[in-house]
């Protein structure tokens, strides 16, 4: 009988993240380099990357390449799935996890370059990674593709508009590719609430926290705690388990 241990481990497979460098995505990234994975890490900032990298091997003694990709360029996103391949010769587990979220002060000013970012980032570059990468894996040995979308595609309001379209479109995505897939690989979607990542910095931190008062657990979320999410569909835990679209909101009503 397999161990509790055994079904999580990800000893000598390889995990490719996008907006890997911060916030949830490198919460992943030191997950699985702890779980036994080799990394590969992406952002646009390189710099970002390589201190990432230079952690998780000092700290795990994994491997880990890092690569500057603006996943929202379709070039970029190609030159990123070959750079994996090359370096590491398969990949076992990808997670798109890189998205944007411009605040505006109204729909009407929303600009066409603005929209058109908006969804290159958020649901253009994950279909053409999974496309790319997930081809690949049901080639090959199989594995295990990640989206992580946003609490926004099920409960959209007027301030994130083109976000909250384009992420309910990576949730839509993750079900058709399971099946596009499938049975080699296998796709899942977490689906985050309110977390405090770098990016909370830039929030009104009060009225966040007065607001998460309704959640079920009275609060946002730690990055640490998507990574139970993460490791579940990365590994052979959820073995049976594709085109899932996994809430983790700490109970938003």
């Amino acid at each position: 009988m397999t161990t509790p241990a055994e079904l999580f481990d990800l000893t000598g497979r390889v995990a490719l993240v996008t907006g890997g460098s911060r916030g949830l995505g490198k919460a992943m990234v030191l997950a699985f380099a702890a779980a036994g994975a080799d990394v590969v890490i992406a952002s646009r900032k390189l710099d970002n990357c390589k201190a990432l990298a230079d952690e998780v091997e000092a700290t795990t003694g994994r491997r880990a390449l890092a690569h500057a990709c603006h996943v929202g360029d379709w070039k970029q996103v190609e030159l990123l799935a070959d750079a994996a391949y090359e370096h590491f010769g398969h990949v076992d587990v990808l997670v798109n996890n890189a998205g944007m979220s411009p605040i505006y002060d109204s729909v009407a000013n929303v600009s066409e370059e603005l929209y058109d970012k908006v969804f290159a980032v958020n649901l253009k570059g994950p279909f053409r990674l999974t496309a790319l990468v997930g081809t690949r894996m049901a080639e090959g040995n199989g594995g295990s593709i990640i989206n992580v979308s946003s609490f926004g595609s099920m409960r959209p309001y007027g301030g994130i508009v083109p976000y909250a379209a384009a992420k309910a479109g990576l949730n839509t995505m993750t079900e058709a590719f399971a099946q596009a897939l499938g049975p080699q690989v296998r796709v899942n979607c977490i689906v985050p609430g309110t977390f405090y990542t770098d990016i909370s910095k830039a929030w009104d931190m009060d009225a966040i926290r007065e607001g998460a008062k309704r959640f079920a657990l009275q609060r946002g979320g730690e990055p640490d705690e998507i990574v139970g999410a993460a490791l579940y569909f990365a590994s052979d835990a959820s073995s049976y388990t594709t085109g899932a679209v996994l809430p983790v909101h700490g109970g938003i009503p």
